[in-house]
């Protein structure tokens, strides 16, 4: 088991929690959350070892285009650079359709 660390840049503020995604094969579990700061954080736990460099590119990619501040921890079981993406998309999508912003 692998535990990596990124931070990024922020300017967009989260409107709420969001969780998507199983942590099964292939699969992978995205728990999203508001941080208040000028920066996200993301904390990876995965049991494929080796893959710091593709996970930074692949993470480098997403938040460049998606500058928003909040708390990620993402649970792998060896997905890929494109189910990443998708799950990420979609955790931010369901963050951000809340009906109301958590205080």
């Amino acid at each position: 088991m692998e535990k990596l660390l990124f931070r990024f840049p922020a300017t967009k503020k989260l409107n709420s929690v969001s969780h998507v995604g199983v942590v099964g094969s292939g699969d992978l579990e995205i728990l999203m959350e508001p941080l208040d700061g000028t920066y996200t954080e993301v904390i990876v736990r995965t049991g494929t070892t080796g893959f710091k460099e593709t996970w930074s590119y692949v993470l480098e990619r997403f938040f460049s285009q998606h500058d928003v501040s909040a708390m990620i921890k993402i649970n792998d079981f060896g997905a890929t650079p494109g189910v990443v993406t998708l799950r990420l998309s979609q955790a931010l999508e369901v963050a951000n359709d809340a009906q109301y912003v958590e205080k």
